[in-house]
């Protein structure tokens, strides 16, 4: 008869595949205790997921009780978010750990939806999130967030992030009139957007999303070259139009060695609100099709959903409004899969270590 023991409890796991990250869960095991047919299971998932905890709970018991040589198996399941390798030398940004760039390559494909939704799934998950609103010349995230007022400096050099739903923001849209064009040439927009990032005093983030603007030129190129990314999420519509500037987003961040992290495919159907027909006016699979002629991960698909568009225009994005709907479940799997998926790249060694200092005393 086969007796329980710590390679037996990881070959179970490592059979027990994680959603999000497709590994098997013995590669996040931290810890196992074995008294006889007993045994006790430590398991740190490298992503926020609480709400995810409960299910791999249960199927990591379940899967090791299965196994004749195990009697009884105590599971705990938790995790850490540790801060991961970005491009070239770049240092890692002052309280945050991981900087996210969502893009799209085209404008209309709802991106900043996704973003600000993508975010706030993450903070439902138990992270500390903020997002930077990229987009210099038409920002959104002030009003999708509902955010008033002008932000605080306390030094009048920095300036504190704006707080909404539990989330870190900053934006140009805060700092100016919503009305008020932004008639500037691209070094200054560069200029303006490096400001908001680095003088914004953030507050301990496991995550910084960065909705960027449409396209690859000035703030794109800027962001590649100057700003600690961990990794980026495509968003596209099933549409063959906005595949192609998708790939070309796609492409951007490759040239530039910034991982991305998957696809996310937006408006993939639209379900009648009267009959409950559920149709692609948009194509059908594009999101899928691209993420698989790229060897890159499908995030997941969103659908076209008037409630999504009216309460962003609320201020009260979906997750924040309605937390327990089918859409924001869709949201917060697919937060899930995008954190789970930059946690299995490299770590950043710069972050984490004190400084030492040597004094003569």
């Amino acid at each position: 008869m086969t007796q329980a023991s710590e390679t037996l409890v990881r070959g179970i796991l490592d059979r027990l595949i994680d959603p999000h990250s497709g590994q098997g869960l013995g590669a996040s095991v931290r810890a196992v205790g074995v008294d006889g047919a007993r045994i006790s299971v430590d398991i740190q998932l490298g992503y926020p997921a609480a709400g995810y905890v409960e299910q791999a709970t249960a199927e990591a018991k379940a899967a090791l009780e299965a196994d004749p040589a195990i009697a009884s198996a105590a599971v705990s399941v938790g995790w850490r978010v540790h801060a991961h390798k970005v491009q070239g030398q770049l240092a890692p940004l002052p309280g945050v750990k991981n900087v996210v760039a969502v893009a799209s390559g085209k404008g209309g494909v709802g991106k900043s939806t996704v973003s600000v939704n993508l975010a706030l799934a993450l903070v439902a998950e138990g992270a500390k999130v903020g997002i930077l609103d990229a987009d210099i010349y038409g920002p959104s995230q002030p009003r999708m967030l509902g955010l008033t007022g002008k932000p605080t400096s306390p030094d009048g050099k920095s300036i504190e992030p704006m707080r909404a739903h539990g989330l870190q923001a900053m934006s140009i849209g805060v700092l100016i009139e919503e009305d008020t064009p932004m008639i500037w040439r691209g070094p200054m927009v560069t200029q303006a957007l490096m400001q908001l990032l680095t003088d914004t005093r953030w507050d301990d983030l496991d995550y910084l999303f960065i909705d960027l603007p449409p396209g690859t030129g000035d703030i794109q190129l800027t962001l590649s070259q100057k700003v600690p990314v961990s990794g980026a999420v495509i968003v596209t519509t099933p549409q063959d139009i906005a595949l192609l500037d998708a790939r070309k987003a796609l492409g951007m961040f490759r040239k530039v060695e910034v991982p991305v992290l998957g696809v996310v495919e937006n408006m993939a159907t639209h379900i009648c609100t009267n009959c409950g027909h559920e149709e692609h006016i948009f194509g059908q699979g594009g999101g899928a099709r691209m993420a698989a002629e790229a060897g890159i991960p499908y995030l997941g698909d969103l659908p076209l959903d008037i409630r999504i568009r009216e309460q962003a225009d609320e201020g009260r994005p979906t997750v924040a409004a309605i937390p327990d709907s089918d859409l924001a479940m869709r949201y917060r799997a697919i937060g899930r899969s995008t954190a789970a998926r930059l946690s299995l790249q490299a770590r950043n060694k710069a972050i984490g270590f004190p400084k030492i200092v040597i004094q003569n005393t």
